[in-house]
């Protein structure tokens, strides 16, 4: 039994439009235009899966009679042998797929206390691919290693389809359309669920500045979603495709385009893949504050009262976009890495420079969830290579390693780890070129060793809330050895003290002072310690950290 579809194209602009798909032999099936903008028909489709495209009238001035056909900007998923937007009918109505979710009821972690892990998802299951099944499959089967590291928020990068077999996915060609090579939707909401099974939220890298060329946006209209060029055509370094224009208001129908279709987008996948957050990828080149306003109220709106995460990237990082008056919850803080890889690999000791870092309040991030702390992320190399270029190898790289992931995770704001940091991938980023994870390194002591040290540091994260506060002090500070003392601490008690020297000189028997007495557990070497008439007495290797939490 049939049932009416109706297929919808909104192009205010264009005079004439129709219908093609293979429910009609690809002949044209003419569109009515109301009011508001919307090319509209009904057609008559039994349950089953087909294939369509719009055929647009040009809009531009110069090609009044060209015709085009275009994927609908709408598609849910995309044909790419055919170039044909695809879709399905069940029980007479318009279906994505037959996924049931299972784990929504179960609590997922509060913003303050998140621990992310930045993955792309061909490269996350690298060089134990498995090409007979989904890489969503893939992922969901190494869930299990994120839980023992202690990762409680996954931050895919795009995951959008895209043009070509492989890609970091920052060029968007279909907006609600998920990335056919690494498997269907079903898979990914498989791969949400069962992130949720085991409280791990799932926050997804959205681009919202520019699309890919292809976007099927352009071939209907491009002047009306998009600016007719570069908006920075000084800037071309940082220009990556056509870019929205959040400027243009439509005075017809009083509406702003971009702000339209991109709310569809965010209010899309809240609801049909119940994402946790969204990281706003390249800030400083939208530069609409307005805009990011509104679409992270919409974006909260829709996600409810569950935790929702607005995280934004801005190089270089800026307080504006968080706190009271901010539109971002979280801003992605490049500082973090320059400085803290500069004290690590001992190219300077400036410790005022190190409290501004290891305190975001000091920049005037009033919150500690206003910044997102990395020592290497997708733009970024690994932590292994930097330190390499700067003449450190080996086992000096793991002990300087060690003490950049101390200063991390037990800074203000929140720490993302950069898929393969845990355990000293040394390979070299390449924009848009594939980079797996050497999953045979962790066969390496070394290279476990530091994945069991991050394990220690990401659990005394999460069990401590002292280091989910905004609160830190400076207790001690010694240019001569270049060591430095802070405190970290909440309201109910809880209490974290971190020794760091940065120096290549060994510490013997160094007097260091602590805020109160009492009974004190090392936490990396899980031995404990009497603190009397506020001090205690250690030894601290050169550059090496020591984390006393009270008992």
């Amino acid at each position: 039994m049939s049932s009416k579809i109706e297929f919808t194209l909104f192009a205010p602009r264009n005079e004439k439009a129709a219908l093609i798909g293979s429910f009609s032999n690809w002949i044209q099936i003419s569109m009515e235009k109301d009011e508001q903008g919307f090319f509209r028909t009904f057609t008559d489709l039994e349950d089953g899966t087909y294939q369509y495209k719009f055929r647009v009238q040009s809009v531009e001035t110069n090609h009044d009679s060209e015709w085009r056909d275009v994927i609908d900007p709408y598609a849910t998923e995309v044909d790419t042998v055919t170039g044909s937007s695809v879709i399905r009918v069940k029980a007479g109505k318009k279906v994505i797929d037959n996924y049931v979710w299972q784990y929504d009821r179960v609590p997922l972690p509060q913003n303050s206390a998140m621990v992310l892990y930045e993955m792309h998802i061909a490269d996350f299951i690298g060089e134990e691919s498995n090409n007979q099944q989904s890489k969503y499959t893939s992922v969901i089967e190494k869930l299990d290693y994120l839980s023992d590291l202690g990762i409680n928020t996954i931050q895919l990068m795009p995951i959008n389809a895209f043009a070509g077999n492989y890609s970091w996915g920052y060029k968007v060609q279909h907006f609600f359309a998920t990335e056919s090579s690494y498997g269907s939707t079903a898979d990914l909401k498989r791969l949400v669920d069962e992130c949720h099974a085991r409280a791990i939220r799932v926050i997804i890298d959205g681009i919202y500045n520019h699309s890919d060329e292809e976007c099927p946006l352009l071939l209907v209209d491009r002047d009306y979603w998009y600016y007719h060029s570069a908006k920075n055509p000084d800037d071309p370094d940082n220009y990556w495709g056509p870019e929205f224009n959040y400027e243009y208001y439509d005075n017809n129908l009083k509406i702003k385009p971009a702000w339209q279709f991109i709310g569809d987008v965010v209010r899309f996948w809240i609801r049909e893949y119940h994402i946790d957050g969204i990281r706003f990828d390249a800030l400083k080149q939208l530069g609409n504050y307005d805009f990011l306003h509104w679409i992270a109220q919409q974006a909260k709106y829709v996600a409810g009262s569950k935790p929702f995460y607005n995280v934004g990237e801005h190089i270089p990082e800026t307080p504006e976009l968080t706190g009271e008056s901010g539109s971002m919850d979280g801003c992605w803080r490049e500082s973090f890495r320059i400085f803290v890889l500069d004290h690590v690999s001992g190219k300077t000791v400036d410790f005022d420079r190190l409290k501004e870092t290891l305190d975001a309040k000091r920049q005037g991030f009033p919150y500690a969830t206003n910044v997102v702390h990395y020592l290497a992320s997708h733009d970024r190399n690994h932590l292994m290579v930097e330190l390499a270029e700067r003449g450190i190898f080996d086992a000096q790289a793991f002990k300087r390693a060690k003490l950049a992931v101390v200063l991390q995770m037990t800074a203000v704001g929140i720490p993302m780890i950069g898929m393969g940091e845990e355990f000293g991938q040394d390979t070299r980023q390449t924009p848009n070129q594939p980079n797996p994870l050497k999953w045979s390194l962790l066969e390496n002591a070394a290279n476990r060793e530091l994945w069991e040290f991050y394990q220690k540091l990401i659990a005394l994260r999460l069990q401590n809330p002292a280091l989910h506060t905004a609160n830190i002090e400076f207790l001690q500070e010694d240019p001569q050895t270049k060591l430095l003392t802070y405190q970290r601490w909440d309201d109910e008690g809880s209490r974290v003290i971190v020794i760091v020297n940065l120096s290549d000189r060994n510490l013997t028997n160094y007097r260091i002072d602590f805020p109160a007495n009492g009974t004190c557990r090392e936490w990396l070497s899980n031995t404990i310690v009497e603190v009397q008439e506020n001090s205690l007495r250690i030894n601290v290797l050169a550059h090496q950290a020591q984390v006393f939490v009270y008992q």
